[in-house]
């Protein structure tokens, strides 16, 4: 498979899309007057909810938390909340912070999760995007190679940050998480306290969270394996969060 690419500014791909942000990235995010979602999935020890080909990306991003008499491996997202236009786009479409831009917005249109190839069927670029520019993968292979090393920064900062992410979490009371492949469970915390909780944990040594974590699931059979697993499962109606199914209707 060979790919061109060239970016055409349309301004697609800065609306509506939440773009996940490494810790530093978060922290400005929310200097600048941001609002960051936290998305929360984790899947079992016995593999439950993970496909077997992505369990060693899964688990190297994820954190060991413990749920009721089992553990869990809970991988947390924090993301810009773009529900329109990004707040960093100009009229004419163009960042105002783009030489400080988030990773994952210098990546694009490439994924950083391995197991997703590049789909240009599901980019928002228009079709003339894709017919010019310079070769951007050829016989299946990313030839960009300043881009290939922009990817690894992303998914390393991903495996790095996952103990802080959790105790930030812990810091804000977000203990509940949905099965990976169930669902997202989704909290949009006070940026405020969500800043403090960064800068608190940063200035303290890294240990792992006291919380105990709890799993929000779509339906009774798939909540009765994870209870028979011995994970703690939510009943009570979502207060501070919204879960975000992805099991088919």
């Amino acid at each position: 498979m060979n790919t061109t690419f060239s970016c055409v500014g349309c301004g697609k791909c800065c609306t509506g899309h939440h773009v996940p942000l490494t810790l530093d990235e978060a922290r400005m995010w929310a200097n600048d007057g941001g609002q960051v979602i936290v998305l929360v999935e984790a899947f079992l020890p016995n593999g439950l909810g993970l496909p077997v080909a992505q369990r060693e990306h899964a688990e190297r991003r994820s954190a060991v938390v413990r749920s009721g008499t089992s553990e869990a491996l809970v991988a947390i997202t924090f993301a810009a909340y773009n529900t329109g236009r990004c707040h960093n786009l100009d009229a004419d479409n163009l960042c105002r912070i783009y030489e400080r831009r988030p990773l994952v917005c210098r990546i694009y249109p490439m994924e950083i999760n391995p197991h997703i190839p590049l789909n240009t069927a599901t980019k928002d670029c228009p079709p003339e995007s894709w017919e010019t520019g310079p070769q951007l993968i050829v016989g299946g292979e990313l030839v960009d190679q300043e881009l290939a090393r922009l990817i690894e920064r992303s998914r390393q900062a991903d495996r790095q940050e996952i103990g802080m992410k959790e105790r930030i979490c812990v810091a804000l009371g977000i203990h509940t998480t949905a099965l990976k492949g169930d669902g997202f469970t989704a909290y949009l915390p006070d940026m405020s306290a969500f800043a403090a909780a960064i800068d608190q944990a940063r200035s303290q040594p890294l240990e792992q969270a006291a919380g105990e974590w709890r799993f929000h699931l779509s339906g009774d059979d798939i909540a009765s394996q994870v209870t028979a697993a011995g994970a703690c499962v939510v009943t009570e109606t979502p207060v501070n969060y919204a879960f975000i199914s992805l099991r088919a209707a």
